[in-house]
């Protein structure tokens, strides 16, 4: 097992991956660096291994299916992912790797937002979109995650061992945000600074197609993880059409002793019935989702059993390397 895994996914960065591969040998010189390349067309793939970097290959493509293989086949006592596009100041490395090993940190955010995002990045609908995501999940989920978006994470190794990956491409951060949220995990914030790509380097997000797509990711997985409030939502919205459809029907027949509107009485009582429809699914789908949050600090003890396990048969492993030098 390693100690630190800096984690790198690249689509054709040529340009950038190299420096990105040296700063984070700077900042921490004992990690191993991995670059996955996903069908780059570039020179991605052969500057990172003259880097020093292992290489290795993900052919399904999108930075979630990218994500998936590294959760999968890297095992680390810290994983810090950054993007291969040099946007983030590696400065802070050793910081959110120190929380994570040192102070029981499950995931450290790199927050962009709080320091240079907004003047440095030039695409005034990804500042909407990022500040937009911010406060929905924050609002939605009772959470303060400061950055949302950002590609630059130090994650431990039980976080990343019960995440289960869904996301193909760039819902990818939303979906991991929620999912520690969801289940309390320790999260802290780490601001850093942000640069935007260099002249020459494109950017792979597009920002409507992939922001609705983000979007999207995070009212599904508010469905999933408070399905009480999902579902409560609607159930009062048609509870309150039904109602306000239905007075002036009462009202008239205890005036008159008349029903003249029986369409409006029959659509009333059909709106009803859909939200205690939807109230009850609520109800049956937070019980579940209670089983399922115990079901998780089971899953959660024993992947951090397992690391434990890793640890103690690495540690056997070097002293008897030492022993038989």
């Amino acid at each position: 097992m390693d100690k630190i895994a800096v984690l790198i996914p690249c689509y054709n960065e040529a340009q950038t991956v190299g420096k990105v591969i040296a700063d984070a040998r700077a900042a921490l010189p004992e990690a191993v660096i991995y670059v996955y390349n996903n069908n780059s067309s570039d020179d991605t793939e052969k500057i990172a291994r003259e880097a020093g970097a292992v290489v290795r290959n993900e052919y399904k493509q999108g930075k979630g299916n990218v994500i998936r293989r590294m959760f999968r086949e890297i095992d680390a006592e810290c994983y810090l992912m950054i993007d291969g596009d040099d946007t983030y100041d590696l400065e802070t490395a050793r910081e959110m790797t120190d929380l994570v090993l040192k102070h029981n940190a499950d995931m450290v955010v790199g927050d962009r937002l709080s320091s240079t995002y907004f003047t440095e990045n030039k695409r005034p609908f990804h500042n909407f979109g990022n500040s937009l995501m911010r406060w929905s999940i924050n609002s939605l989920f009772k959470s303060d995650i400061r950055d949302i978006m950002t590609g630059y994470r130090a994650l431990s190794f039980e976080l990343v061992k019960t995440f289960p990956v869904f996301s193909k491409g760039f819902e990818i951060e939303t979906e991991l945000t929620i999912h520690a949220v969801n289940y309390n995990m320790q999260v802290e914030n780490v601001i850093t600074r942000y640069r935007d790509r260099p002249q020459g380097s494109i950017s792979k997000l597009n920002t409507f197609s992939d922001g609705f797509k983000v979007i999207r990711k995070m009212i599904v997985l508010y469905k999933n993880y408070r399905p009480f409030n999902f579902f409560g939502f609607f159930a009062l919205i048609l509870l309150l059409a039904a109602l306000i459809l239905m007075i002036p029907i009462i009202i008239e027949f205890f005036e008159t002793g008349l029903v003249p509107r029986f369409p409006t009485l029959i659509a009333s009582g059909f709106i009803a019935v859909a939200g205690l429809q939807s109230m009850f699914t609520g109800f049956m789908l937070s019980v579940i989702n209670s089983k399922d949050l115990k079901d998780f600090e089971y899953r959660f003890t024993r992947v951090h059993d397992h690391k434990k396990s890793i640890m103690r048969k690495d540690g056997e492993s070097e002293n008897n390397f030492t022993g038989d030098r």
